[in-house]
């Protein structure tokens, strides 16, 4: 990963071969991000996302492997118990154009992936919400 700070913006260029939620909490824990909005697009080789299940109050996953192009990547960056939280959504699309989506659990790059950082002043925490079984923001 490499990147550049532009006032409280950072773009960064995710290469071949790593993972996009480990670079971006590396990124976020190594500039002290605490609140942050998350655009991007790319390249991979591997996606794996997951489904909330409102009922059972847990995610399915699923991994698909191939050529994919990220048409969207969209999210925020905030805190959980101190630790770096993202929240991702994905959207990918495969030679057909047959597009798949849902929450980002883990990318690997094949070939680069851009993605802009915005970051906000101030601080966000998440709480568990027993209710709804998410790790809500709290206010």
């Amino acid at each position: 990963m490499e990147y550049r700070k532009f006032n409280n913006s950072y773009v960064i260029r995710i290469n071949k071969g790593e993972e996009i939620v480990e670079k971006l909490k590396e990124l976020c824990e190594k500039e002290d991000i605490k609140v942050a909005e998350i655009t991007g697009l790319g390249a991979s080789n591997l996606v794996e996302i997951g489904l909330f299940n409102v009922n059972t109050k847990e995610y399915k996953t699923t991994t698909f492997e191939g050529m994919f192009e990220i048409t969207s990547l969209i999210g925020n960056a905030t805190r959980k118990d101190g630790e770096v939280y993202l929240h991702l959504h994905i959207n990918f699309s495969d030679e057909t154009g047959n597009t798949k989506g849902g929450h980002l659990v883990r990318c690997n790059i094949s070939a680069t992936s851009e993605i802009i950082v915005n970051k906000i002043e101030g601080n966000v925490d998440r709480k568990l919400s027993d209710e709804i079984g998410l790790n809500l923001m709290k206010f």
